[in-house]
């Protein structure tokens, strides 16, 4: 059966049409513009949803997320509504009570913002979780917070040495103090044990809640398994066998630093195996430096004040530069692209000359790859995403003050580089492909508010007084914006018939309770979703 969208406007992916009705047929999108042909296009009995003033637009792709995780934490004890190191301890005992057992208890959520430079302690942890060993994931998820139990199973103490690309802070006798940052995660996280099952209920409740949100499709930005990060492999395939998977989904196979070359045949013979599930796998995710909450973000101008960082003031830097050119060469002449996880300027500085050499190398071609993050970008390298083709993936809810990786980060930077932040506007500049992301369960998903910012460069307050924007002459405009979590993550995807409202098109269609062009900027974050569907079928309200 078909359905009619009435008395609404619609943003197409590109534009803003203004008022126009929408048909569809078969899940596929038959008539756009005059009601009356639009009825007759989607046939006799068709559904018609009255938009009540909203808007239409296409179903949001969100362009790098890790839902699975945020599934499983929204299922076990998920902190990121709290602010303090006391009632991240409360909820944790509460947790603990309601859920008794003697298995390992997973949490996630807690900033490092929330404590001092060496993080939070095992002592803190044992007094709720005596017995019980504890790996809890920090929202950034590059640290873990374990208690004593933890490293009493994976035996690790004072004489356990770091790994090359990450470490325990310790004490004055070199014994770990409870927080474990980047690849040290996996001496711990590696013995933590999650049944099928749990991965595959995290993944529906994770699509439930996203859908929830207006997201009908995204990029998991990271399959095969990272330091003690859960692999969604599995559940996926799962899904798909179940035919409960309603989004659309691209992955990025996770690059090990610690291999060679030699490992891209793997990465194809996976691609192929996976494709014939039903998963695009076509993408390969290169972490190539730390974050800012602990100063392991890679720079160039060494940071100012006191880091209290084992790896220095330029930030950790994961792969040398022949390492890097090396292999996004080897992945593009594989028909791979990348997806560079970059948050330093130096991060992103290396990520585009390592797209530049392979580009040279194997000359220009059709491979969308991408750099997501992007907090501090050099003024110089900002014209080379046009020149050498290279999409933005911008975490809209991170281009604000009010996000821990900024607010940690204002006061190590001199004045030029704070006006480095997330620009956006300078990038795009040239008709470079933004595409929408939001690194959840790191920042929060939704995806209007996360337009809202990048058009406001500020978060949106629906009573209290506005905070100053973050570099606001980096702002784009709501069209762009809204571009960025349709058709700009359906571009990087490869998804020709997604994210866009035009005829032939899938009908991954969402409405929204007003039209955000018709009102001021400061309250596009007013808006919500008021429903969702895949195809035929809806998949909010459900």
């Amino acid at each position: 059966m078909g359905r009619v969208y009435a008395n609404g406007s619609v943003f197409d992916g590109i534009r803003h049409r203004g008022s126009c009705a929408v048909g569809v047929r078969g899940g596929r999108i038959v008539a756009v513009g005059d009601l009356g042909e639009v009825r007759e296009h989607a046939g006799p009995g068709a559904d018609e949803i009255d938009v009540a003033g909203g808007l239409v637009l296409p179903g949001f792709i969100d362009g790098h997320m890790h839902p699975m995780v945020g599934g499983l934490e929204r299922l076990r004890c998920e902190m990121t509504s709290l602010s303090s190191r006391e009632e991240y301890l409360d909820a944790i005992r509460s947790h603990a009570q309601a859920h008794p057992g003697k298995g390992w208890f997973r949490a996630g959520g807690w900033s490092a913002s929330a404590f001092g430079p060496a993080g939070p302690t095992r002592e803190d942890l044992d007094a709720v979780l005596p017995d019980r060993p504890a790996f809890i994931t920090s929202s950034d998820h590059h640290d873990a917070w374990v208690n004593s139990r933890a490293l009493e199973i994976t035996g690790v103490g004072a004489d356990t040495p770091d790994p090359d690309d990450g470490w325990f802070e310790r004490d004055a006798h070199g014994r770990p103090t409870g927080t474990v940052r980047e690849a040290a995660m996996a001496m711990v996280g590696d013995h933590v044990d999650t049944s099928r099952e749990e991965y595959y209920q995290g993944l529906l409740e994770a699509q439930s809640y996203l859908h929830s949100l207006g997201i009908t499709g995204w990029h998991d930005a990271l399959i095969g398994g990272y330091a003690g990060i859960d692999d969604p492999t599995q559940a996926y395939l799962d899904a798909l066998g179940a035919g409960s998977l309603t989004a659309r989904v691209r992955a990025s196979q996770w690059w090990d630093r610690h291999r060679g070359v030699e490992q891209v045949d793997d990465l194809v013979a996976q691609r192929e195996r996976l494709a014939e599930a039903g998963l695009d796998a076509g993408s390969v995710k290169f972490m190539v430096d730390g974050i800012a909450e602990t100063f392991t973000a890679a720079v160039t101008i060494p940071y100012t004040g006191d880091l209290h960082c084992r790896c220095g003031d330029r930030g950790l830097a994961f792969m040398s530069t022949e390492q890097l050119n090396a292999a996004v060469v080897a992945v593009d002449a594989a028909g791979l692209e990348a997806h560079f996880h970059a948050i330093g300027d130096r991060a992103v500085h290396d990520a585009l000359n390592a797209v530049e050499h392979a580009r040279r190398v194997n000359t220009m071609s059709d491979r969308r790859h991408q750099i997501a993050h992007l907090q501090l970008v050099r003024p110089e390298d900002r014209p080379r995403f046009r020149s050498l083709a290279v999409a933005a993936n911008a975490e809209g809810m991170w281009a604000r003050r009010e996000t821990p990786a900024v607010q940690m980060l204002l006061a190590h930077l001199d004045e030029e580089r704070v006006g480095w932040h997330y620009p956006f506007a300078d990038i795009a500049a040239g008709g470079v492909p933004l595409a929408g992301g939001s690194d959840w369960p790191v920042n929060p998903p939704e995806p209007i508010q996360a337009i809202h910012v990048l058009v406001n460069r500020r978060e949106y307050v629906p009573d209290g007084p506005a905070t100053d924007p973050l570099c606001p002459e980096q702002a784009i405009g709501l069209e762009q914006a809204m571009a960025a979590y349709t058709s700009g993550s359906a571009y990087v995807n490869r998804w020709h018939d997604q994210g866009s409202i035009q005829v032939g098109a899938r009908a991954d269609l969402i409405t929204v309770d007003r039209d955000p062009f018709a009102c001021p900027s400061e309250q596009i974050g007013a808006a919500s979703v008021t429903s969702v569907y895949t195809g035929d079928q809806q998949v909010h309200p459900s």
